[in-house]
């Protein structure tokens, strides 16, 4: 089971202040007994949470999130290594590894790297038949099946998504399959609006006709205004506002957005007071106490899998860049979101 253990190169990026990246040549050292040395293959870049580091509207002494061990770094403060999404093949395994693991394809919460050390417990190995390019969205598909757990969507409902981000295109195409009253999905962005998401209807948030709009496509109930059901994931907080405007009575809000450091500015009086709406906080990081006797991490990764295997999110993949060029990748993101709809960093053989 011995294998080598000899020094590497790699090259790390690091977020700086100001919106900035660097991409730095670093020399690791031995591999320790009881890890496996990473070759990266690809990674993702999050227009969510990542974004927020990349432009500074995260607080430095916030943690970040402790249920991630492969994140070097334990608080939002530059430079910082960050990410969560790579895939590649082990090439070495430590003295203490079982050899099982060698030229295993894996996924791994790790920030972007070409080369890393990690211990096998915190990997996911990539089933048979899954691409790696396709791989890349365990994280953001783990995300939506937690997203519809704290839900709960029950049939004929009414449905609302707000935000067609990654996350909320993979929520939208769960929701898809649940027997509801009517799914739309809102978004800004024409290029979003045009997935083929199953959706009945995929909208412009700022029409002036939306309410209109949602009556003719919802299924009618009786005494029901507005969607039962709707998940706020567009990361843009002046959208909360908006959901619950379009919310009916009894009706329940996923909160799925991360603002950071940004504030959202909400009217809590008149027909919000009346209304008896639930606000849910959801962050994949802890799965709903009420389910916790029967769900485990391990379940809800074999529903992103078979969500991953159903959806093949690869096909949305807009740009990619060598990690060499990482710098172009991020500011292509930050000015022309409308453009890159899911962004990647590619990884040479070093």
């Amino acid at each position: 089971m011995t294998t080598r253990t000899s020094t590497a190169t790699r090259h790390s990026l690091l977020f700086l202040s100001d919106s900035k990246v660097e991409v730095v040549e670093e020399t690791m050292g031995a591999l320790p007994a009881n890890k496996v040395r990473i070759l990266a293959l690809a990674s993702g870049i999050s227009s969510g949470t990542e974004m927020l580091v990349y432009r500074g509207d995260v607080n430095p002494d916030l943690p970040v999130d402790e249920t991630i061990d492969d994140l070097p770094d334990r608080r939002f403060r530059y430079p910082l290594k960050y990410g969560y999404t790579t895939v590649g093949r082990v090439e070495q395994v430590g003295d203490l590894v079982d050899s099982v693991w060698k030229d295993c394809l894996v996924f791994a919460f790790h920030p972007h790297e070409s080369r890393f050390d990690a211990d096998p417990a915190t990997l996911v190995p990539v089933p048979k038949g899954v691409s790696v390019e396709d791989a890349l969205y365990l994280a953001n598909a783990e995300t939506a099946v937690n997203f519809v757990l704290d839900g709960q969507p029950r049939i004929g409902e009414r449905v609302l998504v707000f935000g067609l981000g990654v996350l909320g295109a993979l929520t939208t195409s769960l929701l898809a399959t649940f027997p509801h009253g009517g799914l739309v999905a809102l978004d800004p962005l024409g290029t979003r609006r045009a997935l083929d998401l199953g959706a009945d209807a995929m909208l412009d948030p700022d029409q002036p006709d939306l309410k209109e709009q949602l009556k003719r496509t919802f299924v009618p109930g009786a005494d029901v205004d507005g969607a039962d059901l709707v998940f706020e994931l567009s990361g843009n907080p002046e959208a909360l506002d908006r959901a619950i405007e379009l919310t009916g009575y009894h009706g329940r809000i996923v909160i799925g957005s991360w603002y950071g450091e940004k504030a959202a500015q909400l009217h809590l009086g008149g027909r919000f007071h009346r209304s008896r709406i639930k606000l849910i906080t959801s962050q994949v990081s802890s799965i709903a106490p009420e389910l916790r006797g029967r769900w485990t991490r391990d379940r809800r990764f074999s529903i992103a899998w078979e969500t991953i295997r159903e959806v093949h999110p690869a096909r949305w993949i807009s740009h990619r860049f060598p990690i060499e060029r990482a710098g172009e990748a991020y500011d292509l993101i930050d000015r022309n979101p409308g453009e890159s709809f899911v962004t990647i960093l590619t990884y040479g053989q070093e």
